[in-house]
């Protein structure tokens, strides 16, 4: 996996339709100000919320934050994704922009002028896009390394042997290979062999890990902090994780965020860092961002890594 310290990421995925703009500016300005680096958006968000049915306005807000704060720019970095944005509002999946070199282009393309931005610090594949030859979904990213509209690319929700395969591929090419992997994690698992609800999502595997140790890949996670649902009792976990091994994880948790004198969000987040995975976690005010960035003083040893391994 990378060599960098894991941090803590901001997921924007509702800045500008659920989270309005003051409060988004107030987020964002927390972030930043408490050693936040990364801003993780997509070109599609969100669109299942936007009653225009198309994505665009988080892209959209973070650019105005930056016209409205001289020298973020310099302090932030973008990720940002092209793959899922409906050509034809209201009309997903159908009409998903996917990934040909000709809509990769011109997605990206359409993400910086709403971002106001020369480049995108990470530019991600959203998810496969099976319908596309992998050699030319592979060459559109590497072409815009090389003009300097992305400095590195990654895939969302692949498999480990497509991401492989297109990495081949980008060495065969000589372009710019994808060097970060996104998926979904938590510290709860679904049962095994069962699907979940939400649309899109993938979930990370051990040969996704092994991929990024072996490579030296950086990985983040998305929902890491599953919804809330870690603190909210109004907001249970889905019926998936309704298993015994949720059950001891859960109270492994509750007992370790007592000896940490911590949230349960703020060991979870540090869970997953003790692993080398940059959690995504999305928020709706400050204090739930300032609470996530303090994950990185929560110290977990060893001893409480077997406890939650025993339990899981």
């Amino acid at each position: 996996m990378n060599t960098t310290d894991p941090q803590i990421v901001l997921g924007t995925m509702d800045f500008g339709t659920r989270v309005e703009p003051d409060r988004a500016f107030a987020i964002l300005d927390s972030f930043v100000a408490g050693g936040g680096v990364w801003l993780d958006t997509a070109n599609c968000y969100s669109f299942w919320t936007d009653p225009d049915g198309v994505g665009g306005a988080s892209e959209r807000l973070i650019g105005a934050w930056l016209r409205a704060r001289p020298g973020a720019r310099d302090a932030a970095r973008i990720a940002t994704k092209v793959r899922q944005n409906p050509l034809v509002p209201h009309s997903w999946p159908k009409s998903a922009e996917g990934l040909s070199a000709r809509a990769v282009h011109a997605g990206v393309e359409e993400s910086l002028e709403r971002l106001g931005v020369d480049h995108i610090d990470l530019l991600w594949a959203h998810a496969e896009d099976r319908t596309v030859p992998l050699e030319e979904t592979v060459g559109a990213f590497g072409e815009l390394v090389a003009k300097g509209l992305a400095l590195r690319v990654g895939a969302a929700n692949h498999a480990a042997w497509r991401v492989e395969r297109a990495r081949s591929l980008a060495r065969e090419q000589r372009v710019e290979p994808w060097t970060a992997l996104q998926l979904r994690h938590s510290l709860v698992q679904p049962r095994p062999l069962t699907p979940v609800a939400e649309a899109g999502h993938r979930m990370l595997a051990a040969e996704d890990l092994d991929l990024a140790r072996s490579d030296g890949l950086a990985v983040w996670s998305y929902s890491a902090l599953m919804w809330g649902s870690y603190v909210r009792a109004d907001k249970p976990l889905p019926q998936t994780y309704d298993h015994v091994g949720t059950v001891q994880v859960l109270a492994v948790l509750a007992d370790v965020a007592a000896e940490l004198s911590a949230t349960r969000n703020q060991v979870v987040l540090a869970w997953l860092m003790r692993q080398g995975i940059d959690p995504i976690v999305g928020v709706s005010s400050v204090e739930q961002i300032e609470e996530a960035l303090a994950a990185h003083r929560v110290r977990l040893s060893d001893e409480h890594l077997a406890r939650f391994d025993e339990a899981r």
